[in-house]
């Protein structure tokens, strides 16, 4: 059977550093944070109280009044990302064949907020079960792919990936899977989530996987140091336009990159701790690599999880270590996490971009915050610690990790 290639063709992104994808890439290479005190609720009683919440970010600017009351933030955010990518790729949605383009959209959660808020209405009522009709629509992760599709009529493949933090890579991977297998011609892919909420901060409290550097909310995203102390929770959303390569160069599109393959596995060990050693980590890049048809050392740059987590960075340097060997010297890696946090369903949509954006611009963003070397992580791999580097990047990874030991790996070409 004939594997068809697939390319990039637009990009969307609505994240903590920026509004759209240039503000978000300026942001990234500006080594900008994201973090500040919760404004969306009063979090004074809480462990952390701080949070990479979206700036300036008026949903009315975007989606009509009646409409966006319908939908959860995480579906507003999916509506307002995927909207950049297709007016970014310039395809012309009346010759489309719509019946080949679809949406596979990840969401590690949904509608948390919907959820949180129905339930508390309830206990402060009388008993009497008043919820609100968009209640269930609201709320379920696959809201935000058919909620993308019935705007644009895309009738094609429609589904979402919910795997935790790996849910948008698990999109991506799949898009790109149902093009080259030829099921469809144009896929919208990404993920979004919006767990800045009273129920997401205390679950991740009580889990004591958060930072609670209350003092310096800035600084408080430090992946690979040695005083990291968890992670610091981000919302937003990215889309990316997946394309067939026939198909994108007949309407003369842009091109952002390739699509060169996508892995995936399980840690199989622990519902939150990554395996120790990487074993999933290393096994999820190794099979990127052979879906991909490359060897370890044709790779320039690889966006990691890198959350902030004691356990989780380690876990990944060891495997990097493992997969590389000798060549892991010669990579750039980063966390883009140390600016934007985490943004758990759509963590792996938004560091795709960052990844096709370093190939496009031959820059790789820096991760923030470093102060101090761990002594269990090798300290001369080359972080890209503080600040940008410029670097002529033409293989790029970008790793996501999620509780379940899901993992997923994504991998992008410059196209040529």
């Amino acid at each position: 059977m004939e594997i068809k290639r697939v390319v990039v063709t637009g990009l969307g992104a609505l994240t903590p550093i920026g509004n759209t994808v240039e503000q978000y890439w300026n942001g990234l290479v500006n080594g900008v944070s994201g973090a500040a005190p919760i404004t969306y609720f009063d979090a004074t009683k809480f462990k952390t109280r701080f949070a990479c919440e979206l700036k300036n970010f008026d949903v009315k600017d975007f989606i009509d009044r009646k409409e966006a009351r319908k939908m959860d933030r995480f579906t507003q955010y999916a509506m307002v990302a995927a909207d950049e990518a297709i007016l970014d790729s310039k395809l012309n949605l009346e010759s489309l064949n719509k019946d080949r383009a679809g949406v596979i959209w990840g969401a590690g959660i949904g509608g948390l907020e919907t959820f949180q808020n129905e339930v508390l209405n309830f206990a402060s009522g009388d008993g009497t079960p008043r919820f609100n009709p968009f209640f269930i629509p609201k709320m379920i992760a696959d809201i935000a792919p058919g909620q993308i599709s019935i705007k644009y009529g895309f009738r094609g493949p429609n589904f979402a990936t919910v795997s935790a933090c790996a849910s948008s890579s698990n999109a991506i991977i799949d898009a790109l899977n149902y093009i080259r297998l030829g099921y469809a011609d144009v896929m919208v892919s990404g993920g979004s989530e919006a767990t800045v909420t009273i129920a997401g901060i205390g679950g991740f409290n009580a889990l004591q996987a958060l930072s609670t550097r209350n003092d310096d909310p800035a600084t408080a995203s430090r992946p690979f140091d040695k005083d990291r102390d968890g992670f610091v929770s981000g919302e937003g959303a990215g889309a990316l336009i997946l394309e067939e390569y026939e198909h994108a160069i007949a309407r003369g599109a842009k091109i952002y990159a390739e699509v060169g393959g996508g892995g995936l596995s399980a840690d199989a060990y622990h519902i939150t701790a990554p395996h120790p050693e990487g074993l999933g980590a290393r096994n999820v890049m190794l099979n990127c690599l052979k879906d991909a048809g490359l060897k370890p050392e044709d790779v320039d740059a690889i966006n990691m999880h890198g959350t902030s987590t004691p356990l989780g960075d380690i876990a990944e340097s060891k495997a990097i270590m493992e997969v590389f060997g000798e060549h892991a010297y010669t990579l750039n890696i980063n966390s883009t996490k140390s600016m934007t946090g985490h943004l758990l369903g759509a963590a792996g949509a938004v560091e795709a971009i960052a990844s096709i954006l370093a190939i496009k611009h031959g820059i790789v963003p820096p991760t923030i915050n470093h102060f101090t070397d761990d002594d269990q992580i090798d300290s001369k791999l080359n972080f890209t610690f503080n600040k940008a580097q410029k670097r002529d990047v033409k293989i790029a990874m970008s790793n996501t990790f999620g509780f379940g030991g899901h993992n997923a790996c994504v991998l992008f070409k410059k196209f040529e």
